[in-house]
């Protein structure tokens, strides 16, 4: 396509010029000069093809008299691209003085400099020297202010100034950031406490593909927890939870988030609801244990419904120790104190640990029985030391064993089956 778009540009200049020739031939003008008291005549071919040779024997003597000039530029632009390579490769190889001082020296030449001094910038870095650091990157704020501004963010968030590192990505004369710039601005929001600002520039960060995708999505899940928590209100709680793509809204770390915080703004029901969503999508232990940790509502026919749900999900899961342990705080929030003790003495058979014991040591104090409630908070911090537990008095060996079965048999779908 180019062969045929520069023959056709050819042929039309040949046609052209055979035209203006055949003009010439017919009538070749006529040029008068008067200078000086003298007079000068020619053509007007001639006169052209004159201009033309003048122009060129200066354009010659231009270029004789610039070629030492060029050639000693050309000298220095390949000493700089030299000396940046040699700094590139002293600081991969850690020899970071001979690095340091190749590219200060590259940085002389303005096409290398740039470069040159990011480079020198994190070379002193790594060696320790941030005032020779920061030095290093001073000149880029005149002449490339976005990289200056994040060379001065990474300075600021190294030594835990957030709010000054934000306000260098925040400068006007650094707009628009570059992606890396916007990456930086996100992770510095987000430790400031304002995680949601974070999360509304995860779009820019998918679109300029700063960063993998599944480090990009392992970011989502942080900053949509960070952001759920820190939720100012029911209204902003709930835009953002709304807000969320559907997979987050079963994560288990995001919807524990958001259940927490809810319950914090007394929001119960809402809290219980995204956990009973998430539970019956994905099982999760944390989420089940959390379950039994909402507030107790103040509505029986709502404790009823908690306390239905987790039956149900039991049926299906008789050995979760989480599940067991939340079935208990259930029935001891309706007062129901002996089937909870049945419930807890289960779950620490499963592995529940020392919040099932603890549970245990609060149950037997509200009945007056202080010393299997001392002994269940001696177990309790026994637990959580390693260390191996006393068993509490007063229950025969068919309860220990009924405790310590863990299943019998499975059903037609696999699910456990418990024993009794």
């Amino acid at each position: 396509m180019n062969l045929f778009r520069n023959l056709l540009f050819w042929i039309a200049l040949i046609l052209l010029g055979a035209l203006v020739a055949q003009l010439f031939v017919q009538d070749p003008g006529y040029v008068l000069v008067r200078y000086g008291g003298n007079d000068y005549s020619t053509t007007l071919v001639g006169a052209v093809l004159g201009t033309l040779l003048v122009l060129f024997v200066l354009w010659l003597v231009w270029k004789l008299l610039t070629l030492p000039f060029v050639a000693l530029g050309r000298h220095r632009k390949r000493q700089a691209r030299a000396r940046l390579t040699e700094g590139l490769l002293a600081a991969e190889q850690g020899h970071w003085a001979r690095a340091e001082k190749s590219l200060s020296q590259a940085a002389e030449n303005d096409e290398a400099a740039t470069v040159a001094q990011l480079v020198a910038s994190r070379v002193a870095r790594t060696r320790g020297d941030m005032a020779r650091a920061r030095q290093h990157v001073e000149p880029l704020a005149a002449t490339h202010p976005a990289e200056h501004a994040i060379a001065i963010a990474e300075f600021a968030r190294a030594e835990g100034r957030h709010a000054d590192a934000l306000a260098a990505l925040d400068l006007p004369a650094a707009q628009p950031l570059p992606p890396r710039g916007v990456l930086l601005r996100a992770e510095t929001l987000a430790s400031l406490g304002r995680a949601g600002e974070a999360y509304g520039l995860l779009g820019a960060l998918r679109q300029q593909q700063v960063v993998a995708p599944e480090r990009l999505s392992e970011l989502e899940a942080r900053w949509a927890e960070a952001s759920l928590r820190e939720a100012a209100d029911a209204n902003v709680l709930a835009d953002r939870w709304e807000a969320l793509p559907k997979p987050l809204r079963s994560d288990a770390r995001t919807v524990a988030a958001y259940a927490e915080r809810a319950a914090a703004l007394r929001w119960d029901d809402a809290a219980a609801k995204s956990i009973e969503n998430a539970l019956d999508t994905t099982w999760d232990e944390s989420l089940a244990a959390l379950y039994g940790r909402l507030p107790v509502p103040q509505d029986p026919a709502r404790l009823d419904a908690r306390r239905e749900n987790a039956e149900r999900w039991l049926k299906q899961r008789p050995a979760s120790p989480s599940l067991l342990l939340t079935r208990a705080r259930i029935a001891m929030a309706q007062g129901q104190w002996p089937q909870g003790e049945a419930f807890l003495h289960r779950a620490v058979a499963q592995g529940a640990g020392s919040e099932a014991w603890e549970e245990l040591g609060h149950g037997f104090a509200s009945i007056g029985d202080e010393a299997r409630a001392r002994q269940s908070y001696v177990n309790a911090l026994r637990t959580t030391r390693g260390e191996t537990v006393d068993e509490l008095p007063g229950r025969d060996m068919r309860q220990k064993i009924f405790d310590q079965a863990a299943v019998e048999e499975r059903d037609e779908h696999g699910v456990p089956r418990l024993r009794g």
